[in-house]
């Protein structure tokens, strides 16, 4: 019996007294040496032809500067679609529902960006902090105001995952306690709604993994 709602992204739950939940996230590690052996199947096909249309996408934003630099970005969204999809899964601990994770991608992405800005780019950095044709007047503010959206970046990216992962689960945990206390036919149409909820959340789990692989790009797209 669940004692709270939000036990679900308890990452402290154990079974057995060992702490296996954020053992979840290299699962996937299983897997991928199956790809370099198994004939072409269609979803393999499938999932190369979404990997070749983001590399086009990421060099078209990154520019010619940095020829390599679509692969951080293709691996980025392939690690967060699997790991919002892994958390679909019934009894699976999503991992990306935790700002221990999400901040982990983005903090060390945004720093590393900023250093890189910084030390090899300062001037355009410098430039970049007041928009062209601000007046005089307002320059300091306007410093100012960039200074903290750049600052807050990560934390956005970081939140951004999580609350989309947090209240989709939320919405199916809620739903799903209901079950008990239905009718049958009440029942029917909550397996439905639960059905097209989980569709809902299996675009939620692309889309929110392409919009952090987009704006880690167009970060980075921004330093050079």
């Amino acid at each position: 019996m669940m004692t709270n709602l939000f036990s679900s992204f308890d990452p402290l739950s154990s079974i057995m007294g060992l702490s296996l939940n954020w053992a979840s996230s290299l699962l996937g590690f299983l897997f991928i040496p199956y790809l370099f052996w198994a004939m072409p199947s269609r979803w393999s096909l499938l999932w190369s032809s979404i990997t070749s249309t983001l590399h086009k996408e990421f060099k078209v934003l990154l520019g010619t500067s940095n020829p390599g630099g679509t692969i951080l970005f293709v691996s980025l969204f392939s690690l967060i679609v699997y790991n919002n999809f892994l958390g679909l899964l019934p009894y699976v601990f999503t991992s990306t529902s935790h700002l221990a994770m999400t901040l982990s991608w983005s903090l060390p992405l945004w720093v590393s960006f900023m250093i890189f800005g910084w030390v090899n780019h300062t001037q355009h950095m410098f430039a970049h902090l007041v928009p062209m044709g601000t007046p005089g007047a307002l320059m300091p503010f306007m410093v100012l105001i960039e200074t903290v959206s750049n600052m807050i970046r990560p934390g956005t990216l970081a939140v951004r995952l999580a609350a989309n992962m947090i209240a989709g689960h939320l919405l199916l945990t809620l739903l799903g306690n209901t079950g008990p206390s239905l009718s049958s036919t009440l029942l029917i149409f909550l397996i439905g709604s639960q059905i097209l909820l989980l569709l809902l959340e299996s675009a939620v789990a692309i889309i929110q993994s392409y919009v952090f692989a987009v704006l880690s790009t167009l970060y980075a797209s921004e330093v050079n």
